[in-house]
């Protein structure tokens, strides 16, 4: 694609002169329009990522502020990052629409509801204290979730109450710095992310990666300090929080690794992962983080890449079905596609994958709150293909896929670390409770 920015422009903003390389690399071949969740709905060219990169090409090379028509098409955009798979230019399309999004935050004055709804989500939802209070809130409120139709702004927040758990918040997870040994010979020492959404939702999560973890072998901390991974607000492009957090971060890993050594960080939330895979690209222009940054990046992985090599330590017989459903943060954002699969065949599951795996299933970090419409749809879309495969159990490795795929279907979803948890000795998951399960490992 030819651009036509000024070169001292390019000289003076570094971001400017990234996103100009990103849009030079496309050549408008229109793959990626086959794998897009939103044209694949919609059907409009602009609801496309080709089409959502003509409009910021646009954008950011007339410097103007951005407009309604170019907002509305890139809210629109999930970041799935499926086009970034299908793409053969290697387009890297999340650094582009990044860019936009922040550049939106900043040039465009929204609706005042908009705003508002904005500015909660980015208050509440990377404080666990503050989304705990308020689940139990919208637990109070769920009843009355139907009562919110009709303008955009009542819809959200009748999402928001369906999203929210079925029953009170958990308990609070052990935060703070704790040390777990690992069981036996010592392989290895590695950091968890404790994260901000997951512990409140569901921390049985992290407690069954830490059960697996030492189990085989390996010493897991938790380290003080850290908290959100800086992803929901950055995917909502204010830039300065998402940067905030993420600076927290690699100053408490960066000490970690400095005084007592790390060899990986282990993230149990894909979505997460992702961006903290990309604090080396986000800070590199801070010379105070950029070495630094890098370094944690590099050891940022998942918990199924970091199960994948080991010889799981197997207590139980399985042989469930399980569906499992990959998180595009995963398979696109980070190309993991064939660990978790193999893990769960290795510890005796049948392993079943949906027609159409590639397709989101809507929930997208808060797009199921910002954009409920098209987000059920996609849910609706991606339900069905699961229940096509009549599976007993479906398996995931984000918080929230789990929420959203929840919403649609009564097979109960875990996480992929709870199941493999359980065939090497661990609790039977939480949703698996009551449905048989204990019988069948039994006989």
């Amino acid at each position: 694609m030819q651009t036509a920015f000024a070169p001292e422009r390019l000289e003076a903003d570094p971001q400017l002169a990234s996103s100009e390389k990103i849009l030079r690399t496309c050549v408008h071949c229109g793959f990626c329009t086959a794998t897009c969740p939103t044209y694949l709905l919609l059907g409009d060219e602009l609801d496309s990522p080709r089409g959502r990169i003509y409009l910021v090409k646009e954008m950011l090379e007339e410097n103007k502020p951005a407009t309604p028509q170019i907002v509305k098409h890139v809210d629109r955009c999930l970041s799935c990052l499926s086009c970034m798979t299908t793409c053969p230019s290697d387009v890297h399309y999340m650094h582009l629409v990044d860019h936009a999004r922040a550049y939106i935050e900043a040039t465009y004055k929204r609706p005042l509801a908009d705003r508002m709804t904005r500015r909660l989500l980015a208050y509440v939802l990377p404080y666990p204290k503050r989304f705990r209070l308020a689940l139990f809130g919208a637990w109070l409120a769920r009843p009355f979730a139907g009562l919110f139709k009709g303008p955009q702004a009542l819809e959200r927040f009748g999402a928001m109450l369906r999203l929210a758990p079925a029953k009170p918040p958990s308990a609070p997870a052990s935060r703070g710095a704790a040390t777990y040994p690992a069981i036996g010979e010592r392989l290895g020492r590695v950091a968890i992310l404790q994260g901000c959404a997951q512990p409140v939702l569901e921390p049985s999560i992290n407690e069954a990666a830490v059960r697996f973890l030492t189990r085989h072998g390996f010493e897991v901390v938790q380290v003080a300090g850290e908290g959100c991974c800086g992803a929901l607000v950055h995917h909502m492009g204010r830039e300065d929080q998402a940067l905030e957090q993420a600076r927290r971060n690699v100053d408490a890993w960066t000490r970690e690794i400095e005084t007592t050594g790390l060899d990986a960080i282990v993230i149990t939330t894909s979505g997460c992962g992702t961006t903290i895979k990309d604090y080396g690209f986000m800070l590199r222009e801070d010379p105070a983080y950029a070495d630094k940054a890098a370094r944690v990046s590099a050891l940022a992985k998942d918990v199924t890449e970091v199960a994948a090599p080991l010889a799981l330590k197997l207590t139980r017989e399985t042989g469930q079905a399980v569906t499992y459903h990959s998180a595009c943060s995963m398979q696109h954002g980070q190309s993991i596609r064939e660990e978790p699969k193999s893990l769960l065949k290795a510890a005796g599951f049948t392993v079943k994958e949906p027609a159409e795996s590639h397709i989101c299933c809507g929930s997208a970090g808060t797009y199921n709150i910002m954009q409920p419409t098209i987000a059920t749809q996609l849910r609706d879309r991606k339900v069905a293909n699961i229940e096509r495969t009549r599976p007993e159990i479906v398996a995931t490795g984000n918080i929230g896929c789990l929420t959203q795929i929840r919403t649609g279907m009564t097979v109960p979803c875990v996480h992929t670390v709870e199941l493999l948890d359980w065939a090497t000795g661990g609790p039977l998951p939480g949703p698996l409770t009551g449905m048989g399960f204990e019988r069948q490992a039994a006989e």
